[in-house]
């Protein structure tokens, strides 16, 4: 039985390593805003019944005024974030409507996902609970002391957390009840919070082209992927809009 989910996709950093005068997640790759293609992976499911865009306060005119008609024709619900990445989470769980089974919180700047990675997190959330999708690493990883190699991990268990993370609505709550008894420094992800429950967190394998665009030479890696990956071909006719929908 399909469950209810709703999607929290969080583009309201500061995008501080990004530079440049528009934030990365409102940047074009391949010819579409980076927070769109995360969006409109998820507001194209049907199980999904919210899509809640999280944006900082002094990108609303921007958003509103470019994207704001689309995004209300795709039922796309726009809130403004907090200081800090959880109080952002936290604000949009409060308009998480009570019929939902499962919440899927996505990094806006995590374009490249795919399909099959959201279908298999959310399938797997619906399992277990609480399921991420991750990459295995491969480089080679040094702790570093004083600018000097310390020691070299072992990386044959060590894997790169991504998004989105997916979790039972109940769970996450009480997760995120439980928040101001952490330190909130060492929380890196949603999944954390979960872990700290003492609830297991089921891994999705995913791959290194989900990657999330931090600094603006990963633009041309994101648009790399996305265009080396084969077009869907679309059912029906196709109309003369179908690349300008967004």
């Amino acid at each position: 039985m399909s469950k209810n989910v709703a999607a929290i996709i969080c583009a309201a950093g500061a995008s501080s390593r990004f530079g440049g005068k528009r934030k990365k997640a409102f940047v074009d790759v391949a010819g579409r805003a980076v927070f769109l293609r995360s969006v409109e992976l998820f507001s194209n499911r049907e199980d999904v019944k919210q899509v809640l865009l999280a944006i900082a306060p002094e990108d609303e005119e921007l958003v509103s005024v470019k994207w704001g008609p689309n995004l209300k024709f795709f039922g796309v619900k726009i809130f403004l974030g907090g200081a800090a990445r959880f109080d952002t989470v936290k604000k949009g769980l409060e308009l998480v409507k009570d019929d939902i089974d499962l919440i899927a919180i996505h990094d806006a700047c995590r374009c490249c996902v795919t399909e099959k990675i959201v279908e298999a997190s959310i399938v797997a959330a619906g399992e277990s609970g609480a399921a991420i999708p991750a990459c295995a690493v491969t480089a080679t990883i040094k702790q570093v002391k004083d600018n000097a190699v310390a020691k070299t991990i072992d990386r044959s268990d060590l894997y790169e957390a991504q998004t989105p993370q997916v979790f039972s609505a109940g769970l996450l709550r009480k997760a995120y009840d439980n928040l101001d008894n952490l330190d909130k420094s060492s929380i890196s992800d949603d999944a954390q919070l979960v872990e700290a429950m003492g609830h297991q967190v089921t891994i999705v394998e995913a791959d290194s082209s989900n990657i999330k665009i931090t600094r603006r030479s990963d633009i041309a890696i994101a648009e790399a992927i996305i265009k080396s990956r084969p077009k869907l071909t679309p059912e029906g006719p196709i109309g003369p809009y179908i690349e300008a929908q967004w």
